[in-house]
């Protein structure tokens, strides 16, 4: 289990399961306050992660606590959206296909 946001984000290409992101192709933007910015490109599944950017696909948006807990399990992304402590800008039908990234 990740401990920060770095080390969450520097960890994801190998923890993504490729035969649920085959076939995916899409980038994301990562904007965590407090911890900073993360670009996250799918291309046919294989999973890259820089950090820094500007745009993608689409970006989410969200404080470092509540990111921590969504990747912890322990606060559900669509509440966090519904709630408001999530932000998702751009597009939709890519922000749907984040789950199976996690």
């Amino acid at each position: 289990m990740a401990e920060s946001v770095k080390e969450f984000f520097e960890g994801l290409p190998t923890r993504a399961d490729a035969s649920k992101t085959a076939g995916m192709n899409n980038s994301y933007l990562f904007d965590i306050e407090g911890a900073g910015t993360w670009t996250v490109e799918v291309v046919d599944g294989a999973v890259s992660v820089s950090e820094g950017g500007e745009a993608g696909d689409c970006t989410i948006a969200t404080s470092e606590e509540n990111f921590m807990k969504i990747v912890r399990g322990e606060q559900n992304p669509t509440t966090a959206y519904m709630s408001g402590k999530l932000k998702v800008k751009g597009d939709m039908g890519a922000a749907m296909k984040l789950q199976k990234l996690f």
